[in-house]
């Protein structure tokens, strides 16, 4: 789940589900595929994402579907509700889109979605957005996120350069929500079981207990705002990590649901940056 930047303006796609498979006790793989998305331009950014459009309950929208028309006519209330979601993958020869969905229950919109969602039934989405890919001339790599950041990190696991050098943490509740991280990198990675800790708690711990390697650094860091905070402040002030080698951004916020967080998230951002110094402010 993300706030990055858009490379160009998201279309709208119909698919159908092909294909539903729980992958951990609370993660499910939802496979989209469909004449539609013939040509669907992903490919230049490993953190491609998409926003699923959910109707309002007992609103029935004109045909054929003209997201911008119907927030123009239709009061706000009734607008589509939109979730965001990584692209695992995406298969070019089948038309077959990827996306993993963490699951919390009853709670939520796309969550239970996808848990009970079958095949052939239709979707519609925005996008596809994205803004990060990992870069060979880096001399290491440091990703790290929740639940919510795990098909990006995944995805950009599988991008990574041959013998490329990264640090990978991500934290799960335990041990039965680890999954395969194929990588042609050389990755060195650590599951942090959170158990009955707070979110990023034992995240926090593991990366601050990380000892740097020397060189030209490019970060990936998302998931829930309150440690992304923290993370950014390590990188950004005491490691000195230029903006431009970070991605980082709250995919989400404890007690809030995307509708909520993406309201104040500017304003959050805004916060955070004026309240961490950059290194060169902190020199002066």
């Amino acid at each position: 789940m993300a706030d990055r930047p858009v490379r160009r303006k998201p279309q709208l796609n119909r698919a159908r589900v092909q294909h539903v498979e729980r992958l951990t006790p609370h993660m499910v793989r939802v496979v989209l595929g469909g004449g539609s998305l013939q040509g669907f331009p992903v490919g230049d950014c490993s953190d491609h994402y998409i926003k699923l459009l959910f109707p309002a309950e007992g609103v029935r929208y004109p045909e054929p579907f003209d997201i911008q028309a119907i927030r123009a006519e239709f009061p706000r209330e009734q607008w589509p509700r939109t979730r965001t979601y990584t692209v695992r993958h995406w298969d070019a020869e089948s038309c077959e889109l990827t996306v993993d969905f963490v699951l919390h229950g009853d709670e939520g919109l796309a969550g239970p979605w996808a848990a009970r969602v079958r095949p052939g039934e239709e979707i519609l989405f925005l996008g596809p957005g994205g803004a990060y890919m990992p870069d060979p001339a880096a001399d290491w790599h440091l990703l790290v996120g929740d639940e919510s950041a795990l098909p990006a990190i995944a995805a950009s696991l599988e991008r990574l350069p041959e013998g490329s050098r990264a640090h990978v943490f991500v934290e799960v509740a335990g041990p039965e929500e680890e999954q395969k991280l194929p990588t042609p990198g050389d990755a060195e990675i650590t599951w942090v079981h959170r158990g009955t800790g707070r979110v990023g708690e034992a995240l926090l711990r593991a990366v601050l207990a990380l000892e740097f390697p020397p060189g030209d650094l490019q970060a990936f860091v998302h998931g829930e705002a309150g440690f992304v905070k923290q993370l950014r402040r390590l990188l950004r002030v005491e490691h000195g990590v230029p903006r431009e080698r970070l991605s980082i951004s709250g995919y989400w916020r404890t007690g809030h649901d995307e509708d909520g967080w993406q309201a104040s998230k500017a304003d959050w951002n805004r916060r955070v940056e004026e309240e961490q110094e950059t290194p060169r402010a902190l020199a002066s």
